[in-house]
């Protein structure tokens, strides 16, 4: 052997001639057919994570690839750089948030290079930069011009400690995601994006995602949540004014026992004005946070009004009216009416305070049991109807069509089509976001910025010595002058959502030095993104924003495309074993020693340990490993190898040292492997001399050819632990070559190049090495993919299972293009066969071709 493998030198020496010769920078007019692959950008919080590590190599591998197949690629790579973080980080460091931000990306910046990711570094964003949160307030701007944008008063999550307002998804067991503190509901006037008008083309758009996961999808349409129903007009006694009720079960509405309305209800607030229990409940329901999850867990509570509501088709039934922690404002009206019987938390509800219990839905077979006095679980599944009146004998359905018909002509109702997505409120009050382009004038209203004046920069000199939005305090910051009026006027101090930001920056890398948002021409011939790769995290809220700001970014001109990503993957979690001491303080797997009878002890001072589950690397659980750790003692290669290897991308993937050694490992046998074969195809023809090959030669071939094949395809529907079993699989038998002087070189050399063509994308740094130490002087980064020979690809023989009556007994390797009467020759030869055939009679024999011989003896 000529020298070891010695990453440290050769990686750092490969990226360095990559960025030199700037081979990733994407072509703006190229012949090649296009490629979009991206990696959803990350926050850049510190250094990188083997999560970031996992979701940029399967990217990097999928660019590479397309690469060599002959694409012009598009391989991007920016920071989601504004948050709440950075300001908690610049309280607690006396930092500025920009330095510490800046800071941080250059760090991971460097982690990313060192790892060999092949990124267009020269179309680098930062969403932080007044360079694109300048275009993102004229995307404002637009969107508020074409009515997409409006403000308006509501009840928010308000995080106490952060001092900001929280999406219900951000909202977790009631508490603040990243404060861990109690969340409050609070009335806020807020700035929204109005996602709802796209609600239908956002759902029917789902059905042309084929090349997304159906889980996914799944989520999606759940999230938009399209209901078809009824709304229902009911009479308060004592009042005159009607109240509207939104049902998706009118056929149940002879089973109603009670109405129930908002907190947040115009009707409860008045009731409120007059009853002191009431605007206490009220209180007491806005110390609940307002997340599905967090009404599914909450205890149903409800406040009895005393007043009464009278049925629309019972002239002697009048229903309590309650107010309820349950029922939210901006579902439907704020008011629906139970039929405990058939909706389980309308039955909880019933039973806390003591309501009739009427059911009206029977199931469609007798032998099922309904709903009966005393049952703690609603019954809900079709069925026919019965205690309705009018309505006894039809089915669900029927009842729906016949209630509908008879409310619309009594002028007590309407069909109504409603969805569970509501309008995307993106006012945050916090220093460290882009700041909403609107003026607030005492004359004037409010109004927009012109357009001239963009970007409305954020100040520097803030400081976060006090609650609340460093913005608002700022004695200057937020003084202007009104445009219209010239007057004396006040900024919006509010900035955006950070989901903003990530919902159209995509469409920045397409030309990220436009002095426009993004270059039309330019953002066409990209769109959509061919492959885009991230967190399952991220599978509702940033990918339903992305989505309808394609869509509105379609309807101001922008866009001439509806959705944004044509095939999606969602990358599963890195995780680790765990540690505990007694007392429940973390131990990281380093610090872990193992002493007699496998008792587990902290290495540093004997402290007994407890071994927990394996789980996601997290900082807090100090079972994170170090990147750089890993490409300093066994190389970037290595690290990009394991985290495809173990498990399909789509799962889990289980840390191991084992593992990560196992690799290292491996490709040393490759490094020696080349070492070794290259004296016998050093200066050899490259072309295959296909009338000279003996045997072996063919063997080979054939088994190169398949390889090519099979990984290729692996490579495609992300097979790739499989792709890497093969390319191992196929090392072995390279390995086994014991006398390399009986192969063609031609042939060997084939082999070999085919081998480090194929491992490439996943270990780039080691093949370029290798590729040219066999007298390349060319990249192989730039060379051709193999394209698998049709004729070799083809098994010289298959594999049969043999059963006798049925079961498997044997299995026989026959040539494909054996007759089915040579197959069942050799069969009756078999030794098991014979033998069973000495004491009993063949009745016949049932060849299913390629799969299966059974034979039926009697």
């Amino acid at each position: 052997m000529s020298e070891r493998y010695n990453p440290s030198v050769l990686e750092k020496k490969w990226q360095k001639k990559w960025e030199e010769h700037k081979l990733f920078a994407a072509q703006e007019n190229s012949s090649k057919p296009k490629y979009y692959v991206l990696e959803m950008f990350p926050y850049p919080s510190g250094r990188l994570h083997m999560g970031h590590v996992r979701n940029y190599t399967i990217g990097d591998v999928i660019a590479r690839l397309r690469l060599l197949q002959g694409y012009n690629v598009l391989h991007p790579m920016g920071w989601d750089a504004f948050g709440l973080p950075a300001e908690n980080a610049a309280i607690e460091n006396k930092s500025h948030p920009a330095q510490w931000t800046y800071n941080n990306i250059e760090v991971m910046r460097n982690q990313q290079k060192s790892i060999g990711f092949s990124y267009d570094w020269a179309r680098e964003i930062a969403t932080c930069s007044s360079d694109y949160y300048r275009h993102e307030q004229k995307l404002f701007l637009d969107f508020y011009q074409k009515g997409l944008v409006y403000r308006k008063e509501s009840f928010v999550n308000w995080d106490p400690v952060e001092n900001t307002v929280l999406a219900n998804e951000q909202v977790v067991d009631g508490r603040g995601w990243r404060s861990g503190a109690p969340v409050e509901k609070r009335k806020l006037a807020q700035w929204y994006l109005k996602v709802t008008a796209y609600a239908e083309e956002l759902l029917a758009g789902l059905d042309t995602l084929t090349e997304w996961p159906e889980k996914i999808v799944t989520m999606q349409r759940h999230w938009i949540g399209k209901s078809d129903g009824a709304k229902i007009i009911f009479n308060v006694m004592g009042t005159h004014e009607p109240l509207e009720i939104f049902s998706t079960r009118p056929d149940t509405l002879f089973g109603a026992s009670f109405i129930a309305l908002s907190p947040h209800h115009p009707l409860a607030e008045k009731l409120a004005e007059t009853s002191a229990s009431l605007k206490e409940f009220i209180v007491e329901c806005n110390r609940q946070g307002t997340s599905e999850e967090a009404l599914e867990k909450a205890e149903k509570t409800g406040f009895d009004t005393g007043l009464k509501v009278q049925h629309p088709f019972i002239a002697e039934k009048v229903l309590p009216l309650y107010v309820a922690n349950f029922v939210l404002m901006d579902y439907g009206t704020g008011a629906v009416f139970g039929c405990p019987a058939h909706d389980q938390r309308d039955l909880d509800f019933a039973r806390k305070y003591k309501l009739n219990i009427l059911p009206v839905v029977r199931p469609l077979q007798p032998e099922i049991q309904g709903f009966k006095e005393g049952d703690h679980t609603a019954f809900t599944e079709d069925g026919i109807l019965f205690n309705s009146d009018f309505l006894d004998g039809m089915t669900v359905q029927e009842a729906k069509k016949y209630i509908l018909q008879k409310l619309i002509e009594s002028g007590q109702g309407e069909a109504v089509t409603t969805y569970r997505l509501r309008d995307w409120g993106v006012s945050r009050q916090r220093y460290w976001g882009c700041p909403i382009p609107m003026i607030h004038c005492t004359v004037c209203g409010i109004i927009p910025v012109p357009e001239s004046q963009l970007p409305i920069e954020l100040p520097e000199d803030v400081t976060f010595d006090r609650p609340g939005n460093p913005l608002a305090h700022h004695p200057t910051w937020g003084q202007t002058t009104c445009p219209q009026c010239q007057g004396s006027a006040q900024r919006e101090t509010d900035t955006l959502d950070t989901f903003f930001e990530s919902s159209w920056y995509f469409t920045r890398f397409c030309s990220p030095h436009s002095n426009q948002p993004f270059d039309r021409v330019s953002a066409q011939h990209w769109l959509p993104v061919d492959q885009y790769i991230g967190g399952i995290e991220h599978a509702i809220l940033h990918l339903l924003y992305a989505r309808f700001f394609t869509r509105a970014l379609r309807d101001c001109g922008y866009l001439a495309i509806d959705e944004p990503f044509k095939r999606l993957l969602a990358q599963g979690m890195i995780c680790h074993e765990t540690y505990r001491t007694a007392s429940g303080e973390w131990v990281a797997p380093q610090e872990v020693e193992f002493r007699e009878n496998n008792i587990l002890v902290r290495g540093r001072d004997g402290v007994p340990l407890i071994r927990g589950r394996s789980e996601k690397m997290s900082k807090s659980k100090k079972n994170v490993i170090d990147p750089d750790t890993i490409v300093r003692d066994f190389g970037a290669d290595t690290a990009r190898l394991f985290m495809i290897s173990d498990s399909p991308p789509d799962r889990d993937l289980e840390w191991t040292d084992a593992g990560i050694q196992g690799i290292w490992k491996y490709l040393n046998r490759i490094w020696n492997l080349i070492q070794t074969l290259e004296p016998c195809i050093v200066g050899c023809s490259l072309s295959v001399e296909i009338l000279t090959l003996n045997e072996a030669d063919i063997v080979l071939r054939r088994k190169t050819h398949q390889t090519i094949a099979a990984a290729s395809k692996d490579l495609d529907v992300f097979h790739l632990n499989r792709y890497v079993a093969r390319l191992r699989e196929f090392t072995n038998f390279l390995d086994d070559i014991s006398q390399p002087e009986d192969y063609q070189p031609a042939v060997l050399r084939e082999a070999i190049e085919s081998l480090l063509i194929l491992l490439h994308p996943t270990c780039p740094h080691l093949t370029e090495e290798l590729w040219q130490k066999l007298g390349h002087d060319s990249f192989l980064t730039l060379h051709s993919w193999p394209v698998a020979d049709a004729m070799l690809i083809q098994a010289e023989s298959i594999t049969l299972a043999i059963q006798i009556n049925g079961k498997l007994r044997s299995t026989l390797d026959v040539a494909t293009d054996l007759s089915q009467d040579e197959i069942q020759e050799k069969t009756l030869r078999l030794e098991i066969v014979r033998k069973a055939l000495e004491e009993k009679q063949l009745k016949k024999i049932i060849i299913v071709p390629n799969k299966v011989v059974n034979l039926v003896i009697i």
